[in-house]
């Protein structure tokens, strides 16, 4: 008789890693803080990439800045008789060349004020992405709760229906609110999630489940203090408070390309020296060399004076385009300070009163509920004003903390 081969595994060892081989891994969440956000969107963000070959860009151009014009080589026959090989080169004024290079040195500077703005535009992207994906987690949180509350809410109404102590409009009313709420945190959760591939396109982590490990509505104490500093550290005008901004140094340095290309049209109207080499006619010409020397003499002076006055054109179009920027920047600036203001003051009403409002009411209600003092309408609609003020007060953390954000922005920080 033959032995069949008994398995070493026992059965239910075998079924426990077959489940496990079929459960899908869970992707790994990643913890990201503010700080490690900005640098590393910072070393990863193409806008950043493409200004560093802006640079390399008028860098080589720089190089090229003392830029002789092409030679001309030419074949004549003097005598008629041979034809004999010569090269001409003409030679710019020595101005204009190093006019060349200060222009070519004013596009570079421009370049790297590109690079500033850009900088400082990924940092505000950043960090309100940040902002996002935390006021996201703190929605899921806070109707977690409320779904919760709900749902233990609906099993007690069904239950007290079922031995005839509420009415059947009471039971449809908790199921309604439940559904509502239900529905209203599996829209947070993907909220969540876009806000997640949002902050990952920045950091070059598109796929990544990341969080940010905080509880927004836990920061609002260090936010009012944030704000109050920041208030406190404001100058009164607004010329010195923007006096750092990237985006006015940038179009202050265009400013100053414009006027350095004028001064180089102006250095093209000098006139150029033009020297030559050809060989001789004959072999025994006295003369060893016959060398020539000129000057090219800018006689088409309306095509100089055209370049001018383009110049000219051009450098006012920069400064007119220089203050609509400090107006526009100006005036973003105030609405900023008007909103870090006026949410520095909502900020305190909600810690100082709306928040331990809220938590009362939870509580007291769910309390006297349960001891019959009050009703079912008078519970549901403290329940729904005591969380209407927990929303407000993650509203006015989201928008305070978006209004110093944008401050800062303009602030050039």
């Amino acid at each position: 008789m033959q032995h069949q081969p008994s398995s070493s595994w026992p059965a239910w060892l075998l079924m426990l890693l077959l489940a496990l081989a079929t459960v899908p891994a869970q992707a790994q969440q990643v913890i990201v803080r503010p700080d490690s956000a900005e640098a590393l969107a910072l070393r990863r963000h193409p806008r950043l990439r493409q200004s560093a070959q802006e640079i390399e860009e008028q860098r080589a151009l720089k190089r090229g800045s003392f830029s002789l014009r092409n030679p001309d080589f030419l074949f004549s026959a003097p005598t008629g008789e041979r034809w004999a090989p010569g090269v001409v080169q003409t030679i710019d004024f020595p101005t204009v060349y190093r006019q060349q290079a200060r222009n070519a040195q004013a596009g570079i500077t421009l370049a790297e004020r590109g690079l500033d703005v850009n900088r400082a535009t990924v940092r505000r992207d950043v960090r309100l992405a940040y902002l996002a994906l935390q006021v996201a987690e703190a929605q899921v949180r806070q109707l977690t709760y409320q779904d919760s509350l709900y749902r233990a809410l609906q099993v007690a109404t069904d239950r007290l229906f079922k031995a005839g102590e509420v009415t059947s409009l009471q039971r449809i009313s908790t199921e309604a609110e439940a559904r509502q709420v239900a529905n209203q945190l599996a829209q947070a959760v993907v909220d969540r999630r876009s806000a997640q591939r949002r902050l990952g396109l920045l950091l070059g982590l598109p796929e990544a489940d990341l969080t940010t490990g905080t509880d927004l509505r836990r920061t609002g104490q260090e936010l009012a203090r944030v704000g109050t500093e920041l208030l406190a550290g404001l100058p009164a005008q607004d010329s010195t408070a923007l006096a750092q901004s990237p985006t006015l140094a940038y179009y202050a340095q265009n400013v100053g390309l414009s006027q350095s290309g004028i001064s180089l049209v102006r250095a093209r109207r000098t006139p150029a020296l033009t020297v030559g080499y050809q060989n001789q006619a004959f072999a025994d010409s006295p003369i060893k060399y016959r060398l020539q020397f000129g000057v090219s003499v800018p006689l088409y002076f309306w095509t100089y004076r055209s370049q001018l006055q383009a110049a000219t054109a051009r450098t006012k179009a920069a400064q007119a385009q220089a203050q609509v920027q400090q107006l526009e920047l100006g005036t973003q600036y105030q609405q900023a300070l008007a909103d870090t203001r006026k949410f520095a003051a909502s900020l305190t009403y909600f810690e100082q009163t709306g928040l331990p409002q809220a938590t009362a009411i939870i509580s007291q209600s769910q309390r006297l509920f349960r001891a019959g003092e009050i009703s079912y309408l008078v519970f549901i609609q403290s329940l729904n004003q005591a969380f209407d003020i927990q929303n407000n007060y993650l509203a006015t953390i989201r928008d305070y903390r978006q209004a110093i954000t944008e401050l800062n922005y303009l602030r050039g920080q």
